[in-house]
């Protein structure tokens, strides 16, 4: 029987798909779950695994070609397919939540990362062990291996006995783990990414050694003046966001000097304390979130988007922050921002900004957000002219903290400045609105000072 493979469907928001790179060719051979092809969507960048065994016919897309999601992409044929026989179609359900009972086959999305402003993600996918208290006890306890091919120096494969997914083969090859040794607990004995962090943590396995940073790969022009480097799929996804909401979206830009010495007096007097009790840095960051998501609650027209013959006003405010990863920009979603205090707020922060640099924010996190915070300040910034997060109705960075000597009441001090800056739509907002905002924003910064409580 042949069997023709489908681009999955991610989710309802996502409508096509592009072929990064096909993991297997025609004539190889590939067993059930093993990765065939990846492919980069607008959300997601994964590997979708072969639903049966068998061997590649034919492959009905190339690299780099966009197809509609539920689109042929490849033929596989299994081991009992007739000669002739016309190809049956095989669908690979992914969900983003493990299965009400034992036997069913969809599979989990772990690890999604965002890669860009639009939100999209890389998404590691592991077979499900069967009930969902089994799915969760299998999720990661350690960063997981980065979504690429097999090294070459990988451990022996698995007997056809051991089965496992690509997530947990990966991790198998990153701590050199020979999974014959190690006792599977999952559905069947099925060996899980728990079981084989144990094995790492007990057993003889050896760490990897560090890689060393690489260098763009690229083609020197025939003079030795210009290096060309290939635009990946991910890389040009971004591109095309940034163009559509700079040819769509009506911009105009704001900035506002914000006099932040009584914050900065703030902090420094509660953060010994905090990071006492929660056992991590206290920046400035959720101080300017909680700024920021209560001005919202005041002007709602910045927490909105153009619906062409209507505003459609957000009920929620879920904040999009942008992190910088070791993979590009990241922008996970802080959801309901505006019911947390600003310890809630840094804990928060904290923890979509470690998931999103360790590949392991759930596909939740990089959805539904309603405006776009960026702090450009912690790179030195001091002035920014940011584009919007399509199609939020504005973004705003705040720029470093510097010292200067400003004029008070006729007479020169010394004070803490910062400037933040607004980018937003002029189909939803007018002058008046942005400037409104953003005085709110400064006159909630501006009131912050030792004895505002964090809690």
């Amino acid at each position: 029987m042949s069997i023709t493979i489908e681009l999955p469907h991610v989710g309802e928001s996502v409508v096509e798909g592009t072929i990064g790179k096909w993991l297997k060719k025609p004539g190889d051979t590939v067993k059930r779950y093993e990765p065939l092809v990846e492919i980069i969507t607008d959300k997601v960048t994964m590997e979708v695994p072969s639903p049966v065994d068998g061997s590649v016919v034919r492959l009905l897309a190339e690299e780099g070609e966009t197809l509609p999601m539920g689109a042929p992409i490849a033929e596989v044929a299994t081991a009992d397919s007739p000669e002739g026989a016309e190809p049956e179609t095989a669908s690979i359900e992914i969900e983003t939540a493990a299965p009400d009972s034992p036997g069913t086959t969809g599979y989990l999305l772990k690890n999604v990362t965002p890669v860009g402003p639009t939100g999209g993600a890389v998404v590691e996918i592991e077979e499900p062990t069967g009930t969902t208290a089994d799915a969760a006890a299998t999720q990661p306890a350690a960063p997981a291996a980065p979504v690429t091919p097999a090294p070459a120096a990988a451990p022996p494969a698995p007997s056809g006995s051991t089965r496992l997914s690509p997530a947990v083969r990966r991790l198998a090859q990153e701590h050199s783990v020979d999974v014959s040794q190690v006792q599977g607990t999952g559905l069947g004995g099925r060996i899980t990414r728990d079981d084989v962090l144990k094995f790492v943590e007990s057993g003889p396995a050896t760490a990897p050694a560090a890689a060393p940073a690489r260098q763009p790969a690229g083609e020197t022009s025939a003079d030795g003046e210009e290096t060309y480097i290939t635009v990946t799929p991910v890389r040009r996804m971004i591109a095309e966001a940034m163009v559509k909401s700079v040819s769509e979206i009506p911009s105009a830009w704001s900035t506002v000097e914000v006099d932040v010495t009584s914050l900065v007096s703030l902090r420094a007097s509660v953060r010994a304390e905090f990071e006492q009790k929660q056992g991590s840095s206290l920046t400035y960051l959720p101080f300017v979130i909680k700024a920021v998501v209560e001005a919202l609650k005041e002007f709602p027209t910045m927490n909105a988007t153009w619906g062409g013959d209507k505003i459609i006003l957000k009920n929620r405010v879920n904040l999009g922050l942008a992190v910088a990863a070791p993979g590009g920009l990241i922008v996970p979603v802080l959801h309901n921002a505006d019911q947390l205090s600003i310890a809630g707020l840094a804990a928060a922060a904290k923890d979509l900004a470690d998931r999103a640099r360790t590949k392991k924010l759930t596909l939740n996190d990089v959805q539904g957000g309603t405006f776009t915070l960026n702090n450009t300040g912690a790179l030195g910034s001091y002035l920014s002219g940011p584009i919007i997060n399509y199609p939020q109705a504005g973004i705003l960075t705040t720029e470093t903290i510097q010292k200067r000597a400003v004029v008070i009441d006729d007479a020169i001090a010394i004070r803490s400045m910062m400037n933040i800056c607004l980018a937003f739509d002029h189909r939803i907002n007018d002058g008046s609105e942005a400037s409104g905002f953003m005085a709110a924003v400064k006159s909630k910064l501006q009131k912050m000072a030792p004895g505002t409580s964090i809690y």
